[in-house]
């Protein structure tokens, strides 16, 4: 068994003509119940931590659903009731898992890695930017020090690069797309772009080289927004891993965390595909990986 954060809000009903697959938060859920994990249930972040992070004009428009058009075009679905519940619950379950990873080794999120989320507006799918929420309160409530944010989504983590910039007791680091969304990179603390079309063996050797200097000096908490986009098959990906090759990265991820003896709290990420049911296997796949190696006991 594995804790897993889950809330059955995290699948909020979006206007048929969506891109966005929301459904695939519980389609992630169907494909990990036979695992039996730990099931945890979040609770929506308090609005004073979300406004630690993001404008509380912007926040406030959130919780009363009432989110400008511009906005939430510029985040591609409505913010409706149940999606507003749904990033309160996202930032919630972010955070239950980091304090749960804390003290157990590892746990994850069955939604968040909200990315694009900048200070005064949601972006790219994203809502509220759990990742810097999460580290915003780790670093204010408990004793975390220092904490370490690996960004491998097949987008580079713009948003929250931009929040937590200045901040010398987060590491943040993205490796991404260099030709993808957003088209405008922020600067993380570190950066890697990597070309169109970048397969398994290239990949995997980049992130192997990179590992080593980012737990130097060890962090107290890894946040790992592991999303399955940079799989050859995904719609919106521009690289070319294929299922063996997500499997390798996420191992790298847990090997390099178990050894340095580093607590790590996942998050879904990005993931986009029309069979919904895949996808949730994929993410799903992502999460066993990493539970096979850090899970307690």
């Amino acid at each position: 068994m594995f804790p897993l954060v889950w809330h059955p809000g995290y699948s909020p009903p979006l206007p048929a003509h969506s891109r966005f697959p929301m459904s695939k938060y519980t389609a992630t859920f169907n494909a990990l119940a036979p695992d039996t994990p730990r099931l945890l249930t979040p609770e929506p972040m308090p609005r004073r931590w979300l406004e630690a992070v993001h404008d509380p004009a912007y926040v406030a428009a959130v919780l009363a659903a009432a989110v400008p058009s511009a906005i939430e075009r510029r985040i591609g679905f409505p913010v409706t009731p149940p999606v507003s519940l749904r990033a309160q619950l996202s930032v919630g379950g972010t955070w239950l898992a980091a304090l749960t990873a804390l003290e157990t080794g590892f746990a994850a999120n069955a939604a968040g890695g909200s990315h694009h989320a900048l200070p005064d507006t949601g972006a790219g799918y994203c809502v509220f930017n759990d990742l810097a929420v999460t580290a915003t309160r780790l670093l204010t409530e408990t004793d975390v020090r220092h904490l370490l944010i690996i960004d491998l989504d097949v987008h580079q983590g713009d948003g929250t690069a931009i929040c937590l910039a200045g901040n010398p007791r987060v590491t943040t680091f993205s490796m991404h797309a260099a030709r993808n969304f957003p088209a405008r990179k922020a600067r993380s603390s570190r950066d890697v772009a990597l070309p169109d079309g970048t397969g398994d063996d290239a990949y995997v050797a980049t992130l192997a080289a990179e590992l080593p200097p980012l737990l130097t000096p060890r962090p107290d908490l890894i946040l790992y927004q592991a999303g399955v986009d940079p799989h050859v098959t995904d719609r919106l990906g521009r690289l070319a891993l294929t299922e063996e090759g997500l499997a390798a990265r996420d191992r790298l991820v847990a090997t390099a965390a178990k050894a340095a003896g580093i607590p790590l709290a996942s998050t879904l990420g990005g993931g986009y595909l029309d069979d919904v049911a895949a996808l949730g296997a994929r993410h799903a796949a992502s999460i066993r990986t990493l539970a096979s190696i850090l899970a307690p006991g």
